[in-house]
Protein backbone atom coordinates (compact mmCIF):
# COMPACT_ATOMS: atom_id res chain seq x y z
CA UNK A 1 0.00 0.00 0.00
CA UNK A 2 1.37 3.39 -0.94
CA UNK A 3 1.43 5.82 1.94
CA UNK A 4 1.39 9.59 1.91
CA UNK A 5 4.54 10.97 3.48
CA UNK A 6 4.29 14.04 5.69
CA UNK A 7 5.41 17.28 3.95
CA UNK A 8 7.51 19.47 6.22
CA UNK A 9 8.41 22.21 3.76
CA UNK A 10 5.74 24.72 2.81
CA UNK A 11 7.73 25.50 -0.34
CA UNK A 12 6.89 22.04 -1.64
CA UNK A 13 3.19 22.84 -1.76
CA UNK A 14 1.55 24.69 -4.67
CA UNK A 15 0.00 28.06 -3.84
CA UNK A 16 -3.26 26.90 -5.38
CA UNK A 17 -3.60 23.72 -3.27
CA UNK A 18 -6.46 23.11 -0.81
CA UNK A 19 -3.80 23.07 1.93
CA UNK A 20 -2.93 26.73 1.38
CA UNK A 21 -6.56 27.70 0.99
CA UNK A 22 -7.38 26.10 4.33
CA UNK A 23 -4.35 27.58 6.10
CA UNK A 24 -5.04 31.00 4.59
CA UNK A 25 -8.56 30.87 6.02
CA UNK A 26 -7.16 30.04 9.45
CA UNK A 27 -4.53 32.79 9.26
CA UNK A 28 -7.11 35.35 8.26
CA UNK A 29 -9.21 34.38 11.25
CA UNK A 30 -6.53 34.33 13.93
CA UNK A 31 -2.95 34.91 12.87
CA UNK A 32 -0.01 32.92 11.54
CA UNK A 33 0.99 29.27 11.46
CA UNK A 34 4.70 28.34 11.53
CA UNK A 35 4.13 25.08 9.63
CA UNK A 36 0.67 24.33 8.19
CA UNK A 37 -1.04 20.95 8.35
CA UNK A 38 -0.91 18.68 5.33
CA UNK A 39 -4.57 18.34 4.34
CA UNK A 40 -3.96 14.72 3.20
CA UNK A 41 -7.21 12.78 3.75
CA UNK A 42 -8.52 14.94 6.59
CA UNK A 43 -12.10 16.11 6.44
CA UNK A 44 -11.88 19.66 4.99
CA UNK A 45 -13.71 21.02 8.04
CA UNK A 46 -11.20 19.32 10.31
CA UNK A 47 -8.28 20.83 8.40
CA UNK A 48 -9.72 24.27 9.07
CA UNK A 49 -10.39 23.53 12.73
CA UNK A 50 -6.91 22.13 13.34
CA UNK A 51 -5.29 24.99 11.43
CA UNK A 52 -7.17 27.41 13.66
CA UNK A 53 -5.89 25.59 16.74
CA UNK A 54 -2.32 25.85 15.44
CA UNK A 55 -2.67 29.56 14.72
CA UNK A 56 -4.17 30.25 18.15
CA UNK A 57 -1.77 28.15 20.26
CA UNK A 58 1.32 27.47 18.14
CA UNK A 59 4.72 29.14 18.24
CA UNK A 60 3.70 31.78 15.68
CA UNK A 61 0.78 33.01 17.81
CA UNK A 62 1.08 36.27 19.72
CA UNK A 63 0.51 34.65 23.11
CA UNK A 64 2.93 31.73 22.73
CA UNK A 65 5.39 31.24 25.59
CA UNK A 66 8.19 28.73 25.13
CA UNK A 67 8.45 28.17 28.88
CA UNK A 68 4.75 27.21 28.93
CA UNK A 69 4.57 24.97 25.87
CA UNK A 70 1.11 23.71 24.97
CA UNK A 71 0.69 19.96 24.59
CA UNK A 72 -1.58 17.41 22.94
CA UNK A 73 -2.53 13.91 24.13
CA UNK A 74 -3.36 11.03 21.77
CA UNK A 75 -4.85 7.65 22.48
CA UNK A 76 -2.87 5.01 20.58
CA UNK A 77 -4.86 1.95 19.45
CA UNK A 78 -7.48 2.75 16.80
CA UNK A 79 -6.54 6.43 17.00
CA UNK A 80 -2.90 6.67 15.93
CA UNK A 81 -3.15 3.32 14.15
CA UNK A 82 -5.89 1.15 12.68
CA UNK A 83 -6.64 -1.73 15.09
CA UNK A 84 -5.07 -2.63 18.43
CA UNK A 85 -1.34 -3.38 18.74
CA UNK A 86 -1.61 -5.14 22.11
CA UNK A 87 -4.38 -7.45 20.93
CA UNK A 88 -2.26 -8.11 17.84
CA UNK A 89 0.62 -8.92 20.20
CA UNK A 90 -1.60 -11.34 22.14
CA UNK A 91 -2.24 -13.27 18.92
CA UNK A 92 1.43 -13.01 17.89
CA UNK A 93 2.56 -14.34 21.27
CA UNK A 94 0.10 -17.23 20.99
CA UNK A 95 1.10 -18.08 17.42
CA UNK A 96 4.83 -18.02 18.23
CA UNK A 97 4.52 -19.51 21.73
CA UNK A 98 6.75 -16.75 23.06
CA UNK A 99 6.32 -17.34 26.78
CA UNK A 100 8.84 -17.52 29.60
CA UNK A 101 6.47 -19.33 31.93
CA UNK A 102 6.61 -22.80 33.40
CA UNK A 103 3.26 -24.65 33.28
CA UNK A 104 2.67 -23.83 36.95
CA UNK A 105 3.44 -20.14 36.35
CA UNK A 106 1.17 -20.15 33.31
CA UNK A 107 -1.67 -21.51 35.42
CA UNK A 108 -1.05 -18.77 37.99
CA UNK A 109 -1.28 -16.08 35.32
CA UNK A 110 -4.45 -17.63 33.85
CA UNK A 111 -6.18 -17.14 37.17
CA UNK A 112 -4.65 -13.77 38.12
CA UNK A 113 -7.57 -11.58 39.37
CA UNK A 114 -10.18 -13.48 37.29
CA UNK A 115 -13.29 -14.67 39.21
CA UNK A 116 -14.35 -18.29 38.92
CA UNK A 117 -17.70 -17.50 37.37
CA UNK A 118 -19.67 -18.26 34.23
CA UNK A 119 -19.04 -15.88 31.32
CA UNK A 120 -21.86 -13.70 30.01
CA UNK A 121 -24.38 -15.31 27.64
CA UNK A 122 -22.66 -13.86 24.54
CA UNK A 123 -19.76 -16.25 25.19
CA UNK A 124 -21.21 -19.71 24.73
CA UNK A 125 -19.83 -22.81 23.06
CA UNK A 126 -20.63 -23.40 19.40
CA UNK A 127 -23.30 -25.78 20.68
CA UNK A 128 -24.92 -23.05 22.77
CA UNK A 129 -23.69 -24.03 26.24
CA UNK A 130 -22.54 -21.51 28.84
CA UNK A 131 -18.81 -21.43 29.56
CA UNK A 132 -17.34 -21.27 33.05
CA UNK A 133 -13.92 -19.83 33.79
CA UNK A 134 -12.74 -22.94 35.65
CA UNK A 135 -13.55 -25.23 32.73
CA UNK A 136 -11.90 -23.26 29.94
CA UNK A 137 -8.91 -22.41 32.13
CA UNK A 138 -8.39 -26.14 32.76
CA UNK A 139 -8.45 -26.80 29.01
CA UNK A 140 -5.96 -24.02 28.22
CA UNK A 141 -3.66 -25.12 31.04
CA UNK A 142 -3.71 -28.70 29.72
CA UNK A 143 -2.87 -27.46 26.22
CA UNK A 144 0.02 -25.34 27.52
CA UNK A 145 1.47 -28.24 29.46
CA UNK A 146 1.50 -30.30 26.25
CA UNK A 147 2.98 -27.44 24.22
CA UNK A 148 5.61 -26.73 26.89
CA UNK A 149 6.73 -30.37 26.89
CA UNK A 150 6.87 -30.58 23.08
CA UNK A 151 7.92 -27.20 21.61
CA UNK A 152 11.66 -26.70 21.21
CA UNK A 153 11.37 -23.06 22.24
CA UNK A 154 10.15 -24.18 25.65
CA UNK A 155 11.13 -27.59 27.06
CA UNK A 156 10.62 -29.89 24.05
CA UNK A 157 12.27 -30.73 20.75
CA UNK A 158 9.60 -30.23 18.08
CA UNK A 159 9.62 -27.25 15.69
CA UNK A 160 7.13 -24.42 15.87
CA UNK A 161 5.58 -25.48 12.56
CA UNK A 162 5.15 -29.00 13.86
CA UNK A 163 3.40 -28.02 17.08
CA UNK A 164 1.27 -25.41 15.28
CA UNK A 165 -0.23 -28.27 13.27
CA UNK A 166 -1.35 -30.06 16.44
CA UNK A 167 -4.87 -30.01 17.80
CA UNK A 168 -3.45 -28.96 21.17
CA UNK A 169 -2.08 -25.76 19.64
CA UNK A 170 -5.32 -25.02 17.79
CA UNK A 171 -7.28 -25.58 20.97
CA UNK A 172 -4.86 -23.36 22.91
CA UNK A 173 -5.13 -20.49 20.41
CA UNK A 174 -8.92 -20.53 20.09
CA UNK A 175 -9.62 -20.92 23.79
CA UNK A 176 -7.03 -18.45 25.10
CA UNK A 177 -8.20 -15.72 22.72
CA UNK A 178 -11.84 -16.56 23.55
CA UNK A 179 -10.94 -16.19 27.24
CA UNK A 180 -9.53 -12.70 26.67
CA UNK A 181 -12.68 -11.40 24.99
CA UNK A 182 -14.96 -13.19 27.45
CA UNK A 183 -13.10 -11.85 30.50
CA UNK A 184 -13.15 -8.28 29.14
CA UNK A 185 -16.89 -8.38 28.45
CA UNK A 186 -18.08 -10.49 31.37
CA UNK A 187 -16.19 -8.78 34.19
CA UNK A 188 -14.92 -5.23 34.86
CA UNK A 189 -12.76 -4.24 31.89
CA UNK A 190 -9.83 -3.55 34.19
CA UNK A 191 -9.51 -7.29 34.87
CA UNK A 192 -9.11 -8.21 31.19
CA UNK A 193 -6.83 -5.33 30.23
CA UNK A 194 -4.44 -6.17 33.07
CA UNK A 195 -4.74 -9.94 32.51
CA UNK A 196 -3.40 -9.70 28.95
CA UNK A 197 -0.12 -8.14 30.14
CA UNK A 198 0.52 -10.65 32.93
CA UNK A 199 1.61 -13.14 30.24
CA UNK A 200 4.79 -11.04 29.85
CA UNK A 201 5.96 -12.33 33.24
CA UNK A 202 9.71 -13.21 33.41
CA UNK A 203 10.54 -11.18 30.29
CA UNK A 204 12.98 -8.28 30.41
CA UNK A 205 11.94 -4.98 28.86
CA UNK A 206 14.30 -5.64 25.95
CA UNK A 207 12.73 -9.08 25.36
CA UNK A 208 9.19 -7.73 25.46
CA UNK A 209 10.03 -4.86 23.13
CA UNK A 210 11.79 -7.15 20.65
CA UNK A 211 8.66 -9.32 20.54
CA UNK A 212 6.48 -6.22 20.20
CA UNK A 213 8.59 -4.86 17.33
CA UNK A 214 8.29 -8.17 15.47
CA UNK A 215 4.53 -8.21 16.11
CA UNK A 216 4.04 -4.61 14.94
CA UNK A 217 5.93 -5.25 11.71
CA UNK A 218 4.10 -8.51 11.05
CA UNK A 219 0.74 -6.81 11.59
CA UNK A 220 1.65 -3.94 9.28
CA UNK A 221 2.48 -6.48 6.58
CA UNK A 222 -0.68 -8.51 7.14
CA UNK A 223 -3.97 -8.05 5.33
CA UNK A 224 -6.85 -6.40 7.16
CA UNK A 225 -9.02 -9.46 7.71
CA UNK A 226 -11.27 -10.99 10.32
CA UNK A 227 -10.44 -14.63 11.01
CA UNK A 228 -12.63 -17.00 13.00
CA UNK A 229 -10.74 -19.46 15.18
CA UNK A 230 -12.66 -22.52 16.36
CA UNK A 231 -11.24 -25.06 18.79
CA UNK A 232 -11.02 -28.62 17.40
CA UNK A 233 -13.90 -30.98 18.09
CA UNK A 234 -11.32 -33.68 18.83
CA UNK A 235 -10.46 -31.79 22.07
CA UNK A 236 -13.71 -30.57 23.62
CA UNK A 237 -12.19 -30.72 27.09
CA UNK A 238 -14.27 -29.46 29.98
CA UNK A 239 -15.47 -26.25 28.33
CA UNK A 240 -16.54 -27.69 24.97
CA UNK A 241 -15.89 -26.30 21.50
CA UNK A 242 -15.61 -22.49 21.32
CA UNK A 243 -14.93 -19.97 18.56
CA UNK A 244 -13.85 -16.34 18.41
CA UNK A 245 -12.68 -13.89 15.74
CA UNK A 246 -9.57 -11.74 15.58
CA UNK A 247 -9.21 -8.67 13.35
CA UNK A 248 -5.75 -9.12 11.81
CA UNK A 249 -3.63 -6.34 10.39
CA UNK A 250 -2.57 -2.86 11.49
CA UNK A 251 -2.24 0.33 9.48
CA UNK A 252 -0.46 3.58 10.20
CA UNK A 253 -2.81 6.56 10.24
CA UNK A 254 -0.66 8.92 8.21
CA UNK A 255 -2.88 11.88 9.03
CA UNK A 256 -2.36 11.40 12.77
CA UNK A 257 1.38 10.90 12.30
CA UNK A 258 1.50 14.07 10.19
CA UNK A 259 -0.51 15.98 12.80
CA UNK A 260 1.99 14.97 15.49
CA UNK A 261 4.88 16.32 13.39
CA UNK A 262 2.95 19.51 12.64
CA UNK A 263 2.17 20.10 16.31
CA UNK A 264 5.84 19.74 17.25
CA UNK A 265 6.88 22.02 14.37
CA UNK A 266 4.54 24.62 15.88
CA UNK A 267 6.02 24.30 19.36
CA UNK A 268 3.37 21.97 20.79
CA UNK A 269 4.49 18.84 22.64
CA UNK A 270 2.94 15.42 21.90
CA UNK A 271 2.04 12.70 24.42
CA UNK A 272 0.34 9.32 24.17
CA UNK A 273 -2.11 7.92 26.73
CA UNK A 274 -2.84 4.24 26.19
CA UNK A 275 -4.70 1.38 27.88
CA UNK A 276 -2.00 -0.99 26.60
CA UNK A 277 1.21 -1.54 28.57
CA UNK A 278 3.35 1.49 27.84
CA UNK A 279 6.51 -0.46 26.95
CA UNK A 280 4.71 -2.09 23.98
CA UNK A 281 3.32 1.19 22.65
CA UNK A 282 6.67 2.93 23.13
CA UNK A 283 8.12 0.65 20.46
CA UNK A 284 5.49 1.72 17.91
CA UNK A 285 5.30 5.38 18.92
CA UNK A 286 9.05 5.95 19.14
CA UNK A 287 10.81 3.54 16.78
CA UNK A 288 12.34 5.27 13.75
CA UNK A 289 10.86 2.66 11.39
CA UNK A 290 7.34 3.94 12.10
CA UNK A 291 7.99 7.68 12.12
CA UNK A 292 5.75 9.00 14.90
CA UNK A 293 8.69 10.34 16.88
CA UNK A 294 7.14 10.14 20.36
CA UNK A 295 9.83 9.88 23.10
CA UNK A 296 9.38 6.92 25.47
CA UNK A 297 8.91 9.22 28.47
CA UNK A 298 5.91 10.79 26.70
CA UNK A 299 3.90 7.54 26.73
CA UNK A 300 1.55 6.91 29.66
CA UNK A 301 0.06 3.42 29.86
CA UNK A 302 -0.42 0.32 31.99
CA UNK A 303 2.56 -0.79 34.08
CA UNK A 304 3.74 -3.93 35.87
CA UNK A 305 5.86 -4.44 38.93
CA UNK A 306 9.41 -5.47 38.06
CA UNK A 307 11.29 -8.30 39.79
CA UNK A 308 15.07 -8.23 39.29
CA UNK A 309 14.73 -6.50 35.93
CA UNK A 310 11.88 -8.69 34.68
CA UNK A 311 8.14 -8.21 34.56
CA UNK A 312 6.07 -9.82 37.27
CA UNK A 313 2.38 -10.75 37.10
CA UNK A 314 1.47 -7.96 39.52
CA UNK A 315 0.16 -4.56 38.48
CA UNK A 316 2.35 -1.65 39.58
CA UNK A 317 1.36 -0.71 43.12
CA UNK A 318 -0.22 2.74 43.27
CA UNK A 319 -0.34 3.20 39.49
CA UNK A 320 -3.77 4.14 38.13
CA UNK A 321 -5.67 2.01 35.59
CA UNK A 322 -5.11 4.07 32.44
CA UNK A 323 -8.52 3.67 30.79
CA UNK A 324 -11.65 5.85 30.81
CA UNK A 325 -11.65 8.09 33.90
CA UNK A 326 -8.18 6.70 34.65
CA UNK A 327 -6.74 8.45 31.59
CA UNK A 328 -7.87 11.74 33.08
CA UNK A 329 -6.15 10.73 36.33
CA UNK A 330 -2.94 9.94 34.43
CA UNK A 331 -2.91 13.27 32.59
CA UNK A 332 -3.63 15.19 35.79
CA UNK A 333 -0.94 13.39 37.79
CA UNK A 334 1.77 13.02 35.16
CA UNK A 335 1.27 16.19 33.08
CA UNK A 336 -1.10 18.79 34.49
CA UNK A 337 0.34 18.65 38.01
CA UNK A 338 3.83 19.34 36.64
CA UNK A 339 2.92 21.84 33.94
CA UNK A 340 0.06 23.63 35.65
CA UNK A 341 -2.36 23.30 32.74
CA UNK A 342 -4.20 20.72 30.64
CA UNK A 343 -3.83 19.65 26.99
CA UNK A 344 -5.05 21.89 24.16
CA UNK A 345 -5.84 18.87 21.95
CA UNK A 346 -6.99 15.37 22.89
CA UNK A 347 -7.59 12.58 20.36
CA UNK A 348 -9.35 9.24 20.88
CA UNK A 349 -11.82 6.74 19.48
CA UNK A 350 -13.64 4.83 22.25
CA UNK A 351 -15.12 4.85 25.75
CA UNK A 352 -11.58 4.48 27.04
CA UNK A 353 -10.92 8.03 25.81
CA UNK A 354 -14.29 9.71 26.37
CA UNK A 355 -13.42 11.29 29.69
CA UNK A 356 -10.03 12.71 28.73
CA UNK A 357 -11.62 14.17 25.60
CA UNK A 358 -13.93 16.36 27.71
CA UNK A 359 -12.42 16.72 31.20
CA UNK A 360 -9.94 19.56 30.70
CA UNK A 361 -10.92 23.22 30.56
CA UNK A 362 -7.76 23.99 28.54
CA UNK A 363 -8.71 21.61 25.71
CA UNK A 364 -9.69 23.47 22.54
CA UNK A 365 -10.33 20.43 20.34
CA UNK A 366 -11.39 16.88 21.08
CA UNK A 367 -10.59 14.87 17.94
CA UNK A 368 -12.60 11.64 17.61
CA UNK A 369 -11.62 8.95 15.11
CA UNK A 370 -15.14 7.98 14.16
CA UNK A 371 -15.85 4.31 14.86
CA UNK A 372 -19.60 4.98 15.18
CA UNK A 373 -19.77 3.72 18.73
CA UNK A 374 -22.41 4.21 21.40
CA UNK A 375 -21.79 4.74 25.11
CA UNK A 376 -19.67 7.55 26.51
CA UNK A 377 -17.78 8.13 23.25
CA UNK A 378 -21.13 8.11 21.46
CA UNK A 379 -22.20 11.08 23.58
CA UNK A 380 -19.03 12.97 22.61
CA UNK A 381 -19.57 11.99 18.96
CA UNK A 382 -23.13 13.33 19.05
CA UNK A 383 -21.81 16.68 20.27
CA UNK A 384 -19.29 16.66 17.42
CA UNK A 385 -22.07 15.99 14.91
CA UNK A 386 -24.06 18.91 16.31
CA UNK A 387 -21.03 21.20 15.96
CA UNK A 388 -20.18 20.34 12.34
CA UNK A 389 -18.94 23.44 10.52
CA UNK A 390 -18.58 25.61 13.62
CA UNK A 391 -15.22 27.45 13.41
CA UNK A 392 -14.51 26.85 17.12
CA UNK A 393 -16.02 23.34 17.36
CA UNK A 394 -15.05 21.71 20.66
CA UNK A 395 -15.41 18.17 19.26
CA UNK A 396 -14.69 16.99 15.72
CA UNK A 397 -15.23 13.63 14.00
CA UNK A 398 -12.75 12.13 11.53
CA UNK A 399 -13.91 9.33 9.24
CA UNK A 400 -11.96 6.30 8.05
CA UNK A 401 -12.42 3.20 5.91
CA UNK A 402 -11.95 0.08 8.04
CA UNK A 403 -11.43 -2.11 4.97
CA UNK A 404 -8.31 -0.18 3.92
CA UNK A 405 -7.25 1.44 7.18
CA UNK A 406 -7.15 4.81 5.40
CA UNK A 407 -8.69 8.01 6.67
CA UNK A 408 -11.51 9.46 4.60
CA UNK A 409 -11.91 13.17 3.72
CA UNK A 410 -15.21 13.04 5.59
CA UNK A 411 -16.66 12.97 9.09
CA UNK A 412 -18.44 9.73 8.20
CA UNK A 413 -16.77 6.31 8.43
CA UNK A 414 -17.09 3.04 6.57
CA UNK A 415 -17.23 -0.03 8.80
CA UNK A 416 -15.38 -3.19 7.82
CA UNK A 417 -17.54 -5.26 5.47
CA UNK A 418 -20.10 -2.46 4.93
CA UNK A 419 -20.76 -0.33 1.86
CA UNK A 420 -22.36 2.82 3.33
CA UNK A 421 -20.59 5.57 5.22
CA UNK A 422 -22.28 6.62 8.46
CA UNK A 423 -21.87 9.50 10.88
CA UNK A 424 -23.19 8.09 14.15
CA UNK A 425 -24.06 4.68 15.62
Amino acid sequence: MQRRQFIHALAAVSASSPLLLASATARAASGKVAVPLDSARWSPLNVQRLQLLLSQHGSASAGYRAERKPYAVFDWDNTCIMNDCEEALLMYQINHLQYKLTPDEFRQVLWRDVPDETFMADYKTVDGKLVRMADIAADVESDYRWLYANYQGLAGSRSLEDVQASDQFKDFRAKLYFMYDAICDSFPLEIGYKWIIYFYKNMSTAELQAMALASHKAALGDALRKVRYESPRSLPGRAGVVADSHFHGIRVHEEIRGLMHTLRANGIDVYVSTASIDDVVRVFAGHEDFGYGVPPENVIGLRLEMDKGRYSDRYLNGWHFNWGPGKTVGIRQQLQAKKGYGPILVAGDSDGDAWMLRDFADTSVGLIVNRMKKGEIGADSKLAAEQLGQPQARFILQGRDESTGLMLPDEKSLKYGKSERKLLA
